[in-house]
């Protein structure tokens, strides 16, 4: 089954349970944001999509994109006098980008801001998750330990796990990409684990510590 959504193509990539704040002050995505207020409660939901060429901002800003992103569903609007908005947003499922709208997201088109036919996708399991979380979290626990970052605690659930270790390690947007789009928590705990294992050489290596809170996001523009 597949369902047409507005897009929101960010130079980021946005993993199911993270919390996402943004600041609209684009025309294109006001009235995204306005469509979404004026829709019902069950159809408050966007598709972000990380860009894989291009730029976030300008009618010809983006020019390519991944074909693996999340719906983001929105959980506060404050809308500011001069018509922008502050927005959080949280990520609820993976989608594949089957293909764009014509009349959508260019200069003259009916809808102003981009939209997309996708399908949602399953959470498969696989067959070795629960071995793998033990020494994804025992990895992470020590990458997290290294960059000095807050304590909190770990999901048990597989799956959160994985998109928790992915949402908060300090990767660029090819890397975390590809752990969105791992076809199941097994092999995206998996891929976690050979990165914890390449940080964790780099961070010896080099040893110094990014400037960055490894549980500090900041706010997407648009």
């Amino acid at each position: 089954m597949s369902t047409t959504v507005p897009l929101f193509p960010l130079g980021t990539v946005l993993v199911p349970g993270l919390v996402l704040p943004l600041h609209v002050f684009e025309q294109r995505y006001r009235d995204l944001v306005a469509d979404l207020l004026a829709a019902d409660e069950t159809r408050q939901h966007f598709g972000v999509i990380a860009i894989r060429s291009g730029h976030e901002v300008g009618d010809d800003g983006v020019r390519a994109l991944h074909e693996v992103g999340t719906l983001a569903e929105l959980t506060d609007v404050t809308a500011l006098p001069d018509g922008r908005y502050d927005v959080q947003t949280v990520g609820t499922r993976r989608f594949r980008l089957l293909g764009l709208d014509p009349d959508s997201g260019h200069p003259g088109a009916a809808v102003p801001y981009l939209r997309g036919r996708v399908e949602v996708l399953d959470e498969p399991v696989g067959d070795t998750a629960q071995l793998l979380a033990g020494s994804v979290r025992a990895a992470f626990e020590r990458y997290r330990t290294r960059l000095r970052g807050a304590d909190s605690v770990l999901p048990d659930d597989p799956l959160l796990l994985s998109y928790t270790v992915a949402a908060n390690m300090l990767l660029d947007l090819v890397d975390r990409q590809q752990l969105l789009e791992s076809p199941d928590t097994s092999q995206r705990l998996r891929r976690a684990l050979r990165l914890l294992a390449r940080e964790e050489v780099l961070l010896q290596l080099l040893r110094a510590v990014p400037a960055t809170d490894v549980v500090r996001r900041a706010p997407g523009l648009n």
